[in-house]
C-alpha cells in the first residue's frame, strides 16, 4: 500500500491515553505488590522489627495504586460521555450486525490466523475492533470486582471514607477468606487478558503498519484518506 494513501489522524484523546497508562502502571504495581502481600517472603535481618517496615510500605504502595486504578476508571467513565467517537460509549456497542461481523473477522484472521481471500481495508478498525471492545467490557467488570473486593478487604483498617463504603462486601461474600480468593483469582484473569492484549497490539502494529503502539503515546494513527473523509462527513 502506498503511504500517500494514508493520513495521520488524531484518534486517542489525551484523557484516554492518561487512563490507559495510569491503568497499565497501576495494574502492574497492584499485581506485584498484591502477590507479595498474599505470599510474603521470609526476610531475615538483624535489625529491630520496628525499623523494618517493608510490608507496611508495600501495603501503602498497593493502596495508592488502588486509588490510581479507581480514579482512572472514573475518568474513563466520564470521558465515555464527552469524548470523541472513538472513546464514546457508543463505540462499545459491538452486538449490532456490523459489530458481530467485525468480531468474527478479528477472531478468524487475528486470533486463528486464517488467510484472507481478499484484503479489504474496511475490515481494519480505525478505533477499537469488536473483539477488543468485548474484551474491554469484560475487563471493566473484572475491574469492578477488584475494586469492590479490594476496598472491602481494606475497609476495616482504612481511615478514609471511600474504602469504608465497601465494608459490606466481605460479609456478603461469606468472609475475608473468600473475598481475598476472588480478588486473587480475578487478578490472574486480568493479567491473562493483558498479555493477550499486548500480543495483539504488537501484531497489528507489525501487520498493518498504522502506528498501533505509538498511537497510545501520541494519539495519532495512520488511516486511509477515504476513511478519514467518511469520518468527517
Amino acid at each position: 500500500m502506498l503511504t500517500r494513501n494514508f493520513k495521520r489522524s488524531y484518534i486517542w484523546q489525551l484523557p484516554v491515553r492518561i487512563f490507559h497508562w495510569s491503568t497499565a502502571i497501576s495494574v502492574v504495581v497492584l499485581s506485584i505488590s498484591g502477590y507479595i502481600i498474599a505470599d510474603p517472603p521470609a526476610i531475615l535481618s538483624s535489625s529491630e522489627a520496628s525499623n523494618i517496615y517493608w510490608m507496611g510500605t508495600l501495603r501503602t504502595i498497593h493502596f495508592i495504586s488502588a486509588y490510581v486504578f479507581f480514579f482512572a476508571m472514573i475518568l474513563r467513565l466520564y470521558w465515555a460521555f464527552v469524548g470523541n467517537r472513538f472513546s464514546h460509549w457508543k463505540a462499545f456497542m459491538f452486538l449490532n450486525k456490523k459489530g458481530r461481523k467485525n468480531f468474527w473477522y478479528v477472531l478468524k484472521h487475528d486470533i486463528f490466523l486464517f488467510n484472507e481471500k481478499e484484503k479489504k481495508i474496511a475490515n481494519l478498525s480505525v478505533g477499537h475492533n469488536s473483539m477488543a471492545v468485548s474484551a474491554y467490557i469484560f475487563m471493566f467488570f473484572l475491574a469492578l470486582i477488584m475494586v469492590f473486593t479490594g476496598f472491602g478487604l481494606y475497609a476495616d483498617t482504612a481511615t478514609w471514607w471511600l474504602p469504608k463504603l465497601f465494608g459490606w462486601v466481605p460479609a456478603l461474600l461469606g468472609g475475608d477468606f473468600l473475598t481475598r480468593m476472588i480478588h486473587h483469582i480475578t487478578m490472574w484473569i486480568m493479567l491473562l487478558i493483558v498479555i493477550i492484549h499486548i500480543y495483539l497490539v504488537f501484531y497489528h502494529d507489525w501487520l498493518d503498519g498504522r502506528g498501533e503502539v505509538s498511537s497510545m503515546l501520541s494519539g495519532y494513527k495512520f488511516v486511509r484518506r477515504k476513511r478519514v473523509k467518511k469520518m468527517k462527513d
